[in-house]
């Protein structure tokens, strides 16, 4: 054996160099997903390879056929097992694998990769050369990139109208953001509503997506009355920023909802209203006040915070008023959930995705391409939210809550 090889089983010799772990990763998936096949086929016939005919047996193999899989470290090839499957009515049919379905080329992962590098602008020559160490001389032409694409578009129409009358909703965070994309010949920042839904098993997950001129009234008056249309029952509570239509299209769609206004758009309010020399000292009264751990002691720094802010700065005392009990309704729920309550933040983890997905652009494509690529990025899991604070405290909260409705 040759000083810079060594055996990799099944009389593979692998040269040691750069791209070994890279080469023996492949390998592996290669073998693994050869295993996996071998394994789901073995379920379908209900027998194993070379097994004898019994009563359990559901089919023959005939052979294999030669497939590729594009994964997140290149290409792998495998064998993948043919066989023919006995249905009930005595008839065969070809068998046909659940986890490399036919025609399929590439994995979710690297898909979602593709489509993710398109819609930020870029062509499919350029797109090609970039993932070059991803695809390894994979098939990648302009209509696999359409198709791509095409695809998601109609998985996410289909996700954006899908029923919701099964969702069990505790809670709600809404808000929205603005990315700049270019129409026309221009760049122009537009208005993307964003929902955000907590179920009563403490999960998180996004209802609605929606991209508008302005975050206005209207807007989002149409985005309630679309979760609305799609069955969604009345949550408990909403937590929004200090938009006026929101919280009217909220409370005209469900009466009995409870507002949430966030603290962290409020301390900005209230910021811009103090002269910057007093914004420090603003910010330091208002978190005293809003992270005090009881009821009792979050009402004596209101007391205190109100009292001195009038005479110090009116403006600040007017804006902070002007919020009224609103900015307060987190202490009326488990003090385990006050910090998940208190602000908009939670939506925070998929705008900071997104903007670290886009950050090189100057802007995107297209509309459209704005809401393509946030879908994509949710749905293959690239952007996941762990579960609320105080989960173990929503059926309680529900109950109570439904008890007195």
């Amino acid at each position: 054996m040759d000083s810079d090889t060594k055996i990799a089983g099944a009389g593979e010799a692998v040269a040691f160099g750069p791209d070994t772990i890279e080469t023996m990763m492949r390998r592996r998936i290669r073998d693994t997903i050869e295993r996996l096949v071998e394994d789901e086929l073995e379920v379908a016939l209900g027998a194993t390879k070379s097994a004898r005919v019994g009563a359990q047996r559901h089919g023959y193999r005939h052979g294999t056929r030669p497939r590729t899989l594009t994964t997140s470290l290149g290409p792998a090839r495998f064998a993948l097992p043919r066989a023919r499957v006995e249905e009930a009515d005595g008839t065969t049919r070809e068998w046909q694998s659940m986890i490399v379905p036919r025609y399929q080329r590439r994995t979710a992962r690297v898909d979602a990769a593709l489509v993710g590098v398109y819609l930020t602008g870029t062509n499919t020559r350029r797109l090609k050369g970039a993932l070059a160490p991803l695809l390894r001389g994979g098939p990648l032409g302009k209509d696999a990139v359409s198709r791509l694409v095409g695809r998601l578009q109609s998985d996410f129409e289909a996700w954006r109208t899908r029923d919701l009358s099964a969702e069990d909703i505790a809670y709600l965070f809404l808000d929205g953001w603005y990315p700049v994309v270019r129409i026309g010949k221009q760049r122009a920042r537009v208005a993307i509503l964003v929902t955000l839904a907590v179920r009563t098993t403490g999960e998180r997950v996004v209802l609605d997506l929606r991209l508008v001129g302005q975050e206005t009234a209207a807007g989002w008056a149409d985005a309630i009355a679309a979760l609305v249309g799609r069955g969604l029952r009345a949550p408990v509570l909403a937590v929004i920023d200090g938009n006026a239509g929101l919280a009217r299209a909220l409370t005209e769609a469900w009466p009995k909802i409870e507002l949430q206004r966030c603290v962290v758009h409020k301390l900005r309010n209230l910021e811009a209203k103090a002269p910057v020399k007093l914004r420090e000292e603003v910010a330091e009264d208002f978190r005293r006040m809003m992270y005090a751990e009881t009821p009792t002691l979050v009402a004596k720094e209101r007391t205190a915070f109100t009292k001195k802010w009038r005479l110090r700065c009116p403006a600040v005392a007017k804006s902070f008023e002007e919020a009224g009990d609103e900015l307060f309704t987190f202490l009326r729920f488990p003090t385990a959930q006050w910090r998940a309550l208190r602000t908009t933040n939670a939506l925070e983890r998929i705008n900071e995705e997104f903007r670290r997905r886009t950050k090189t652009q100057a802007m995107l494509p297209s509309e459209d391409a704005v809401l393509l690529l946030l879908f994509g990025l949710l749905m293959s899991g690239q952007i996941r939210s762990r579960k609320i604070d105080g989960w173990q405290e929503l059926p309680a909260v529900m109950a109570t809550r439904r008890k007195a409705a």
